[in-house]
């Protein structure tokens, strides 16, 4: 067995440190630090957690600096992202990030060109796809049990007024961040993006819309998948539609289909032919892990169940310590990672051409697929 042992510094408090416990109990962590502004918030985490005060950060600045840190996980705001895996990327840092990549084409570009250049993993910390519900769905494609996929289609409608959510938030283009709703549809045809049409729908209020300049309520974009008959079909908003928070993807083949619960745990619905259809809940995912990190996919082991991310999103499905398996075994055996600079460029390009095209009144944009 492969001994190496890395160190980690996790960057972003918010929902950032249900990810602490996970990293300390897998078997090639050597340490795992914290990097936050709030200092409450970075004695309270020291002292729950017993971190060495040498890895407990105030400024992100001083993280990339220092040569004992092998690693950095970024879960801080969007505008964040790009600048600091960019800084992370070029001290030489294996960089995992949460989503988006990025705010723009070309920031996603200096990415992927930083992590060619630096020869590290990077990983965007999709957790769609390691919910209990896609792999669910992905091994029915992978066996064949679908058959022949016939049309996918996503969403992700959200209410970002609710308090907990950034400033930066407020009137934030629906499709601009758009990965959770569009990546499942991706991955589960084991393709990319070529293209896409997209379409805005109703009107924000006038102080949402003059944030971006973006005044729809809803995104809906339709993919050209590369090499693919299929279609892939997202939506998404944030503001001004109300409805129960709704994280899906549904999934048409022709010997089986698969559409996600309307109501959180009303359960998911399998069509196997005719006019069958069947109810059914969908397995944990601990299997797949290893036996330190197996249980975190359970929702008692949330450690924060009243974060806005966790109460409006189901706890993320359990992807959590898939995301971190994943992220350290590409370091630990030298390969990329699942969710390689190059794929979540394309992910993350699909939603920010999808809103171009919005704003285009609907005009066909091409998605960068970055040598895919």
């Amino acid at each position: 067995m492969n001994q190496k042992q890395i160190t980690v510094v996790i960057v972003g408090m918010g929902f950032g440190k249900e990810f602490i416990p996970i990293y300390q109990s897998h078997p090639h962590i050597k340490a795992v630090g914290i990097c936050t502004r709030n200092r409450q918030t970075r004695e309270e985490l020291t002292k729950k957690f017993d971190l060495d005060p040498n890895l407990v950060f105030e400024h992100f600045e001083d993280v990339p600096l220092r040569d004992d840190i092998d690693a950095i996980h970024i879960v801080t705001p969007v505008p964040e992202h790009a600048r600091m895996t960019l800084a992370s990327l070029n001290a030489g840092k294996h960089t995992a990030c949460t989503i988006p990549m990025a705010m723009t084409v070309a920031d996603c570009e200096a990415i992927v060109e930083a992590k060619r250049r630096a020869n590290k993993v990077y990983m965007m910390m999709e957790t769609a796809l390691y919910t209990r519900e896609f792999l669910f769905g992905l091994k029915k494609a992978e066996s064949g049990a679908l058959g022949k996929i016939q049309f996918v289609r996503g969403s992700h409608i959200q209410d970002m007024s609710m308090e907990g959510w950034g400033e930066y938030w407020k009137g934030y283009p629906p499709m601009l961040n758009g990965t959770h709703a569009i990546s499942p549809l991706l991955k589960i045809n084991n393709t990319v993006a070529e293209s896409v049409v997209c379409h805005g729908s109703g009107r924000l209020s006038e102080d949402l819309t003059s944030r971006y300049g973006s005044p729809f309520a809803v995104e809906t974009a339709t993919f050209k998948l590369k090499d693919s008959d299929v279609v892939a079909e997202a939506t998404r908003s944030l503001f001004d539609v109300v409805r129960q928070y709704r994280e899906s993807y549904d999934v048409y083949g022709t010997k089986m289909s698969f559409e996600w619960e309307q109501l959180q745990d009303e359960q998911h619905v399998v069509f196997d032919g005719g006019e069958n259809a069947v109810r059914t809940d969908v397995p944990d995912t601990d299997e797949l892990l290893i036996e330190p990190i197996k249980h975190f996919t359970k929702r008692e082991k949330i450690d924060d169940p009243n974060h806005v991310s966790f109460l409006q999103g189901a706890g993320h499905g359990g992807s959590h310590p898939h995301l971190v398996q994943e992220f350290v075994a590409a370091i630990i055996e030298g390969r990329d990672s699942a969710v390689d600079a190059a794929l979540a460029a394309n992910y993350t390009c699909a939603g920010i051409c999808a809103h171009e095209s919005a704003m285009k009144g609907g005009e066909r944009v091409e998605v960068p697929t970055f040598g895919l």
